[in-house]
């Protein structure tokens, strides 16, 4: 009988050494997922975002494409027009994801970030899908369907005004 006790207090003793180790576990998971709760993401796990980029330079122009972001290089890509290039990855957990791309064509080049979490999070959830044609590029609008949220290149010395209309230039 004394065996049998002094066996169930070591037991109960291993046991209550357990359970400050799970407290402090459960509460680290579960103020995680709030914070990434509170900051509009879906908590530990983000969603996948899929980017493609399609050529629409309208010159019958190939275009070619260089992504990366601060860990990853994914190449170079020739693109005909209408061929489009994707990828797809999960924003980090601190909501600092970016992505930038060079484009060249031509006498010309360019570069754009084409990801930045902070700034297209809530413009294209899941899916960011570019048109990119000579004056920068048209990010598709979830909500209509059109390309029509348009930025201008990233250059300092970019000016688009060769590309409008009775410019002479």
């Amino acid at each position: 009988m004394k065996e049998t006790i002094n066996q169930f207090t070591l037991e109960n003793k291993k046991m209550k050494n357990m359970f400050p180790f799970s407290r402090y576990l459960v509460s680290f998971m579960l103020l995680v997922s709030l914070v990434g709760l509170c900051d509009g993401g879906a908590g530990i796990i983000q969603k996948k975002v899929d980017l493609r980029i399609t050529n629409d330079l309208g010159t019958g122009e190939n275009i070619n494409v260089h992504c990366k972001s601060k860990d990853d290089d994914l190449g170079a890509h020739l693109l005909t027009p209408g061929q489009y290039f994707e990828f797809r990855f999960r924003p980090n957990f601190w909501g600092t994801t970016l992505y930038f791309c060079s484009f060249w064509w031509g006498n010309e080049s360019h570069w754009f970030d084409i990801y930045v979490e902070n700034r297209d999070t809530t413009r294209c959830d899941s899916k960011c899908w570019w048109m990119v044609g000579p004056v920068g590029p048209c990010l598709l609008d979830r909500h209509f369907g059109i390309y029509d949220l348009c930025q201008n290149w990233n250059d300092e010395n970019y000016n688009d005004a060769k590309y409008l209309e009775g410019s002479g230039n």
